[in-house]
């Protein structure tokens, strides 16, 4: 179609080209559209189908002219990637479009590319693996937060301390000087659920009992709009509860499972805490690998790709709305560190010959039916009926990827 490309500037991985399409393929493009919406719509005083081309031109004007647009820029992108054979990282956006009669079609492409790693240097590093002990203060921290779990709350009548559970009728007060409705929370105290002012006010009372103070909202306050401000509270204290926690012994051992004893117990919960351990120190040396490689290989990442990642993280986190900025500026160099991370994974895979097989995979279910004491191949129809296997083969070649980072690399501690 004799479409002009003209390359305004790059920025990184970001390219923006400027389009022109030429009047005659505009034109071809339009009397086009325009027969095949006179084969399908109807018009008074023709026949299904008969009406000419340059009526339904004219009547369609605005739907026709959106089809020919939709369908020269796609032609244009296509264009344009095949003639400098682009790798394409995210949906083009288009700028500027002018679209006027007897005139050329023009535009503003803006493309963002794949990285291309190069990877040229992924050894001589030496990284250092963290002490993966654990220590007897960690054991019982993680026996006393199982009592707590299974700690029961029990009625109490008299005033509430930090750590009991209140349930309290709220209300505050208008500039006006007139309350809102009050409205019921349940709050353990102590626990940062409701500001220190308001926690002070319930802890003067007595169950039944009711107050009303003024208030100073902390300057830190979630709502900007609230901070630093003195209204009046009016605070009810309908019912206090205090836990009690089990003793730590055999009969609890054989409430939180299959133990026979607290010995039991304590030692499943060791082995837990330093398969834990161990994890994180692989995580650690495996993080401080990718490190050195990002170092010496430096390369640029997707925007697209880092707000794709980043919508997922606000997502999983449940991030309101209007916080979505603060979370997004908060955790962007965390989404940038694990697009870089995938791709090197992905660029080592793929160059070395390391991404994971059907027999990996595989010899991987195999593992997991084995620690459950399940059968394989029901193993293997549950996860497939979920969709992990995908998550699995990944899994295998990132263990893969790191093992041969590893042998090439010294791992100090």
């Amino acid at each position: 179609m004799n479409i002009e490309f003209t390359p305004k500037r790059s920025e990184g991985l970001e390219r923006f080209i400027e389009v022109k399409v030429p009047v005659e393929a505009v034109e071809a493009a339009e009397n086009t559209a325009a027969k095949k919406y006179a084969t399908t719509v109807r018009l008074p005083g023709f026949r299904p189908g008969k009406a000419p081309p340059a009526i339904v031109k004219k009547r369609f004007r605005d739907a026709i002219r959106q089809q020919v647009v939709e369908q020269l820029v796609q032609e244009a992108l296509q264009e344009v990637v095949e003639r400098d054979k682009l790798k394409v990282a995210s949906q083009p956006h288009i700028h500027g479009l002018k679209f006027e009669d007897g005139q050329p079609l023009t535009f503003e492409l803006h493309l963002e590319l794949r990285p291309e790693l190069k990877l040229e240097r992924t050894q001589g590093f030496r990284v250092t693996r963290p002490p993966a002990v654990v220590t007897d203060e960690q054991v019982q921290a993680q026996l006393d937060q199982l009592r707590d779990q299974r700690a029961a709350w029990s009625p109490v009548e008299e005033k509430p301390r930090d750590g009991d559970m209140v349930t309290v009728l709220l209300a505050t007060s208008e500039e006006d000087g007139t309350f809102l409705a009050a409205r019921e929370h349940r709050i353990v105290l102590g626990g940062g659920q409701a500001i220190p002012g308001v926690e002070e006010l319930v802890m003067e009372l007595a169950p039944g009992g009711s107050t009303e103070k003024p208030v100073r909202w902390p300057d830190d306050f979630p709502d900007e709009a609230q901070r630093g401000k003195t209204k009046p509270v009016r605070v009810t204290l309908q019912d206090v509860k205090r836990k009690a926690v089990a003793a730590l012994d055999d009969a609890f051992a054989r409430e939180v499972g299959d133990f026979d004893s607290l010995e039991a117990l304590t030692a499943a919960v060791r082995k837990d805490l330093d398969e834990h351990t161990q994890r994180d120190a692989d995580a650690a040396v495996r993080q401080q690998l990718i490190d050195n490689v990002v170092s010496a290989n430096p390369f640029d990442v997707p925007h697209a790709w880092v707000s794709t990642l980043l919508d997922a993280y606000g997502k999983a986190y449940q991030v309101p709305p209007d916080e979505s900025e603060r979370f997004a500026t908060e955790f962007r160099p965390v989404a940038e560190r694990q697009v870089r991370r995938d791709l090197i994974v992905e660029t080592l895979a793929e160059r070395e010959s390391l991404k994971a097989t059907e027999a990996d995979i595989d010899e991987r279910v195999a593992e997991m039916a084995a620690k459950r004491n399940a059968d394989v191949s029901q193993v293997y129809m549950s996860l497939q009926k979920a969709g992990r296997l995908k998550e699995i083969e990944q899994a295998v070649t990132e263990d893969k990827v790191f093992k041969w980072l590893l042998s090439r690399n010294e791992v100090a501690g």
